[in-house]
């Protein structure tokens, strides 16, 4: 592969990545399943200008990017869970380097 196809293949990932992280709440959903599983209502929760329809949508935009992992729970009572996979754990931690420099400059 030549250095431009190779570099044509990197601009092309780096966009999608950036239309993935670019979908308004998309970040703060991830960091808000960073440190552990989550139920619905906990991220709504977390993120209360968030409607839940948005959430939803969301949700099922990250679960087909393969960022989310569904989990039902079938304890009584049933529950559905949501985690990060590994693919959307390493995400959340390119992001946190965001989450540092916005601390620091805004």
């Amino acid at each position: 592969m030549s250095d431009d196809e190779n570099a044509k293949q990197i601009c092309t990932k780096v966009e999608q990545s950036y239309q993935i992280i670019g979908r308004k709440w998309v970040a703060l959903i991830i960091h808000a399943l960073m440190d552990e599983p989550k139920r619905f209502s906990e991220i709504h929760a977390y993120i209360p200008d968030l409607s839940k329809r948005v959430l939803n949508e969301r949700m099922k935009e990250l679960e087909e990017e393969g960022l989310v992992v569904r989990h039902v729970v079938t304890e009584r009572p049933v529950r559905t869970e949501y985690m990060l996979s590994r693919k959307g754990t390493e995400l959340g931690r390119a992001l946190s380097a965001v989450e540092r420099w916005a601390d620091k400059w805004l």
